[in-house]
């Protein structure tokens, strides 16, 4: 486990969401963990060269931009599997690839500008692989938000997200729609924002903006939940979390939705979802992602949601994640 400094483990405690849209952000943030803009513009370099940091910026929701989001599977042959490896990563749909230890064994999310790209994409890369794909977009989401909270002993553990992160997402109304130039601006942040004094007026210097148009639009975007949040993202395998586990659920569907948010209340589950069975393949309707510093941790936080669960579920699985094959976030053309 890498061992952090009190100001990184601070910063990565309370800026996964909520970093400021001001001129200065980094001196505001500063601020509130008691040091000086020099010293967390430093720290936040050091954390990106170090990868403990995936990314910085805002976390953009695919599906509120209108487009096209899916969870998707296939079972690839080892002798393949490098091959095939190289071809779905090669689209620049698939934001994320997983190998999990399952039948299907590679398991990839798919985000498209438009949402009726998905099938010919899914059918371009069964073309591209020879193999089939298994579609389980979301039904509905209970829950989502992997937050971290690091601690001095070098425990580390998932916790709900902070009060206003959330009920900014409950009231955000995904009514406004983006234009050219903000589709721009997209571009320009979907793989982060600068690491400098002014990012905003850096970014408006770069579009030929103004920097508070650029905060503006932002700000909106934010507002309507088109940005999730903005903010650090944190590499939590490079942190302890190394236990992986997707779990799944057969659930009588009368119950489903009791039981997606009595789930989705627990502060180990980071992701919580009603996805759609494949019969006779795949009998599971629900899925919670799970992290842990070891399996036998995972599979005890598992057992918890089978004892919530009772009666109203019929069989479930694990599927850990044995390589992250690709993770880039969102990626909008130019």
């Amino acid at each position: 486990m890498i061992e952090l400094t009190a100001l990184e483990r601070n910063f990565i405690n309370d800026f996964q969401g909520n970093f400021p849209l001001e001129s200065r952000p980094f001196a505001i943030a500063a601020k509130q963990i008691d040091c000086t803009e020099y010293e967390l513009l430093d720290t936040l370099i050091k954390l990106r060269t170090k990868k403990i940091l995936t990314r910085f910026g805002p976390l953009y929701d695919a599906l509120r931009l209108g487009g096209g989001l899916t969870l998707a599977a296939l079972s690839a042959p080892e002798k393949r599997y490098k091959a095939i490896t190289k071809l779905v990563n090669s689209y620049p749909e698939v934001s994320h690839n997983y190998r999990r230890e399952h039948k299907l064994n590679m398991w990839f999310v798919l985000a498209t500008e438009k949402s009726e790209q998905i099938s010919p994409t899914l059918y371009s890369i069964e073309q591209a692989t020879g193999m089939r794909v298994y579609n389980f977009p979301k039904q509905e989401e209970f829950y989502i938000g992997l937050w971290l909270h690091l601690y001095k002993n070098k425990k580390i553990a998932t916790v709900p997200l902070p009060v206003p992160v959330r009920k900014r997402a409950a009231l955000s109304s995904g009514s406004f729609s983006i234009d050219e130039m903000d589709r721009k601006l997209i571009h320009q942040t979907q793989g982060g924002l600068p690491i400098a004094q002014t990012p905003y007026a850096n970014i408006a210097k770069t579009l030929f903006l103004s920097e508070t148009e650029v905060l503006q639009r932002l700000n909106r975007m934010l507002q309507s939940g088109i940005i999730r949040r903005i903010g650090a993202i944190p590499n939590h395998y490079k942190l302890g979390l190394t236990a992986n586990g997707m779990t799944v659920w057969d659930i009588n569907d009368d119950h489903l939705f009791k039981m997606g948010e009595l789930i989705g209340q627990l502060d180990f589950v980071s992701h919580c979802y009603q996805r759609p069975r494949n019969l006779p393949f795949w009998p599971y309707n629900f899925f919670a992602m799970v992290h842990g510093h070891s399996r036998n941790e995972v599979d005890i936080k598992a057992k918890r949601i089978q004892d919530l669960l009772g009666n109203n579920c019929h069989a479930h699985d694990i599927l850990f994640s044995t390589a992250i094959l690709k993770k880039t976030g969102l990626r909008l053309a130019a």
